[in-house]
């Protein structure tokens, strides 16, 4: 799709199309994370972008679209890095939990992307939606299969690694970092919630803070 000066917001540079659709998906994560669906709009999106509003349109279609391709590239980004950790397991020769240990902690990297995980949890929370309910069932059914079968964790584990992973997004979209020092039960609870982790979680929701 070829792109010109009208379509980019004043003062930005021509980029390829591929490239400008990472960028688009990259903000609407970060506002549909912070805004919620029904929050969000994509003019706020394209501001996020620095591009036009009708350019997110054209390029996506509806805001619907580009929620559940928003969805689509964060349950991506877990597949990729949960992949990429069974491949290290692998050769480590770990056990069961030191699988877990290292999932867990793939998974709290990607919090330096926090869009990723607040995207995640407004798609969960838009389960009666038809068109988004399917998508985050899908992408929740394919991260159980992975987990499951490719990482050969058993059911139990499996569940106990997801709820642990739900209280890392609950825990960051309840801004309870906000609180982190000043409350003895905050501060213990972060602490063993992300354990090793924990620095880079608070640093990457404290760059993230001003989001809008």
């Amino acid at each position: 799709m070829s792109e010109n000066i009208s379509e980019r917001a004043p003062g930005t540079e021509r980029i390829p199309a591929a490239e400008r659709r990472e960028q688009i998906l990259a903000s609407a994560s970060r506002v549909f994370g912070e805004r919620g669906y029904a929050g969000a709009t994509t003019d706020q999106v394209a501001q996020e972008a620095g591009i036009s509003q009708p350019y997110v349109v054209r390029m996506f279609g509806s805001k619907e679209n580009l929620f559940v391709e928003v969805l689509g590239r964060a349950l991506e980004k877990l597949v990729v890095a949960f992949r990429a950790s069974i491949a290290a397991s692998a050769v480590a020769n770990e056990n069961v939990e030191a699988r877990r240990a290292r999932f867990g902690a793939t998974y709290a990297d990607l919090i330096a992307d926090r869009g990723i995980l607040l995207s995640l949890m407004q798609g969960f929370i838009m389960g009666h939606d038809p068109v988004i309910g399917a998508a985050a069932r899908n992408g929740f059914l394919e991260i159980y299969s992975i987990l499951r079968d490719e990482a050969g964790m058993g059911p139990d584990d499996v569940v106990s690694f997801l709820a642990h992973g739900m209280l890392f997004n609950t825990l960051i979209a309840m801004r309870m970092t906000d609180e982190y020092g000043s409350d003895d039960y905050v501060t213990e609870l972060m602490a063993c919630t992300f354990r090793g982790k924990l620095d880079i979680v608070l640093d990457a929701v404290t760059r993230a803070g001003k989001t809008p």
